[in-house]
């Protein structure tokens, strides 16, 4: 081979030698942290995730092939040593499902970009300096802003002119729990209902209470949003029928399962939209630059045959109003 046409030869081959080192280069694996204080086996958390994996896949993050994700479903009891695990793990990304599992990683880590979903008051827990400008390593999506309890307690007049008096179900060892209760208790005047206090500690305390309330009449139950209606919502679904209570709840799924009336976002959706800042961190934006998000709708969902079950008719107004009808 002559001297001119070796050179070209060695400088060709040089020149894919780049080419060929990034064709054999392994993709970058990122990996995210998801933290929830919930039963993982529960078909409605489970559709939750099942969104926010969907919603991850159809941006270009695949399990297993660019990306690794890490769960954690725990108690509340176990929180605060699963955030820590999940935190050691040092993932690029933690997705914190409710208060108490945001509130578990804050002790733990004040630098790992964090994506909150269903959150209700992250201002006034401290968890962000505001919805425009969160500051730190949190944002996310609120589950609601307050004023939505106080649409329930009206649901319940306008479907039951009859109510009386009302039973608020909430949790009372969060903030949104007291928050919603001070939207109801401010209105219940003005709509001419008396407001009675129901506060879940355990089934059995929570089925004693709605018996004992239910042996008055013309009464109605308001069953706020937190974890613990959430998990028993299959015994409060059961008592409000068994007792004839009209009850209005705060998300579809409760309304799908049997209650009368929901009232609230599609929390589902926020699992979706999670993923869009997940990706967005994953890119390089700060959670400091990412502003805190309101629901962009809420939807009122009647149950027509447990308005059957219950012998309550639904006045064509309420109906008329509804985004989605049970039959």
């Amino acid at each position: 081979m002559k001297r001119r046409d070796f050179i070209r030869s060695i400088g060709g081959a040089a020149a894919m030698w780049p080419i060929a080192a990034r064709a054999q280069q392994p993709v970058r694996v990122r990996r995210i942290g998801v933290l929830a204080s919930w039963v993982a086996t529960d078909p409605e958390n489970q559709n939750r995730i099942s969104a926010f994996q969907q919603a991850l896949r159809e941006l270009g993050w695949t399990d297993s092939q660019n990306l690794g994700i890490d769960y954690r479903a725990v108690d509340a009891d176990g929180l605060r040593s699963a955030a820590a695990e999940l935190v050691a793990l040092a993932p690029d990304v933690i997705l914190a499902v409710g208060g108490s599992a945001l509130a578990a990683l804050r002790q733990v880590t004040r630098t790992l970009p964090i994506v909150f979903a269903i959150v209700a008051d992250p201002v006034g827990s401290g968890y962000v300096d505001s919805l425009a400008r969160p500051g730190g390593n949190v944002t996310g999506f609120l589950l609601f802003e307050y004023g939505i309890a106080g649409k329930w307690l009206e649901l319940l007049k306008q479907t039951v002119p009859a109510v009386t008096r009302a039973a608020v179900i909430r949790d009372p060892s969060g903030t949104a729990g007291i928050g919603q209760w001070a939207v109801i208790e401010a209105l219940a005047p003005s709509v001419g209902v008396e407001l009675s206090l129901i506060n879940i500690r355990d089934a059995d305390e929570l089925e004693h209470d709605i018996a004992a309330f239910a042996r008055s009449s013309n009464g109605g139950l308001i069953v706020t949003a937190n974890p613990l209606a959430t998990h028993h919502r299959e015994l409060i679904i059961r008592l409000a029928r068994e007792y004839k209570l009209p009850a209005v709840y705060f998300e579809r799924y409760l309304a799908a399962g049997g209650g009368l009336i929901s009232y609230g976002p599609r929390i589902v959706d926020q699992f979706r939209r999670a993923a869009g800042y997940v990706d967005r961190m994953l890119k390089g934006e700060k959670p400091a630059d990412l502003p805190v998000q309101a629901p962009t709708k809420y939807e009122l969902v009647i149950n027509l045959k447990t308005a059957r079950t219950t012998g309550i008719d639904v006045p064509p107004a309420v109906l008329a109003r509804a985004d989605e009808v049970i039959e």
